[in-house]
């Protein structure tokens, strides 16, 4: 496994959940993908984002404005561009709706906090910038998934259960 480097999480809870996962548990599937990503590419840096957990009628408006979809999602990621010039080490923002992350891990009969794991991961990758949009790219970003996930000891989530 890689060194692990501690990145730091605001964490922004904004819907009437209660089970939710804790920050520590946020910090390490978040510390787990980046150092996972920085051992790949000899790169390890600590990097700061923010995590926020929203109601259905917040993802959903997002999901409207910025992806042109009329409904919720459950993680929604939006990198930071670094103006150049500038020394900074925002990832950016992942928003996770979390009445959908419970009913899709119902759904799927997947243990709650596995499927969180799994989209917060997802998540990091693509504010690193993958992204699943070719055939291609979906392989790479679901290997890489399954890896991360696997440190963890949480199955693959791309097989029935």
């Amino acid at each position: 496994m890689a060194n692990i480097v501690h990145n730091t999480i605001d964490l922004q809870v904004a819907c009437a959940e209660k089970a939710l996962p804790t920050q520590e548990q946020f910090q390490l599937w978040v510390d787990t993908a980046l150092s996972e990503l920085a051992e790949n590419n000899s790169q390890q840096q600590a990097f700061e984002l923010t995590i926020r957990l929203a109601e259905v009628t917040e993802s959903q408006q997002l999901n409207f404005q910025y992806r042109e979809k009329d409904k919720p999602t459950n993680v929604l990621s939006f990198p930071f561009e670094v103006p150049d010039g500038i020394e900074l080490n925002l990832l950016g923002d992942l928003i996770i709706c979390s009445d959908i992350v419970k009913k899709e891990a119902n759904v799927q009969n997947k243990a709650l906090f596995d499927h969180w794991a799994h989209l917060v991961i997802h998540g990091c990758l693509h504010l690193v910038g993958f992204d699943h949009i070719r055939d291609d790219e979906a392989e790479e970003m679901e290997s890489l998934e399954i890896k991360i996930l696997a440190t963890l000891g949480i199955n693959n989530p791309y097989e029935e259960q």
